[in-house]
């Protein structure tokens, strides 16, 4: 049976976000939507998800249109329905209103079934501060593991 195969990642919500936990949720698609999953074409930069009448929704996403789609075709930004539990929503919406936390998507995969998945995370946005510390201890270890691998030569 196969693995995860990973469609698309949010690398920038780590730059920007403090990644507090994490879930998965199923997505509600069309065909041409799956389509274009699978081709790679979606793009998680600027979507984030909300709790609306008590289901969850991911807004602002990008799937392009199937090029093979012709008048099936959906609208890239359209608001996709999120599959979680009622619980699952309930602790979302109390842990999301609080005082700088958002839900923001962070990976769009498929599981060893071949159901598309996104992974949920509740984040608090980061400072400027913040960003110029984390990129500074990341220069710090890149300079720490190229003296350790010149010393080992």
């Amino acid at each position: 049976m196969p693995e995860e195969k990973t469609v698309a990642e949010n690398r920038k919500a780590y730059h920007d976000y403090f990644i507090d936990e994490v879930w998965e949720a199923g997505l509600v698609l069309t065909g041409t939507e799956v389509k274009s999953l699978r081709l790679g074409r979606v793009n998680l930069r600027d979507s984030f998800a909300r709790i609306e009448r008590g289901e969850a929704y991911l807004m602002n996403c990008h799937i392009a249109p199937y090029a093979q789609g012709n008048r099936w075709n959906h609208d890239p930004y359209r608001t996709r329905k999120l599959l979680l539990h009622k619980a699952e929503i309930r602790e979302l919406l109390f842990k999301s209103r609080e005082k700088g936390y958002t839900l923001i998507p962070v990976r769009l995969y498929f599981d060893r079934h071949g159901r598309a998945k996104v992974a949920i995370a509740l984040a608090r946005g980061k400072k400027a501060y913040d960003k110029r510390e984390a990129i500074a201890r990341r220069d710090a270890e890149r300079q720490i593991d190229r003296a350790l691998k010149a010393r080992g030569r």
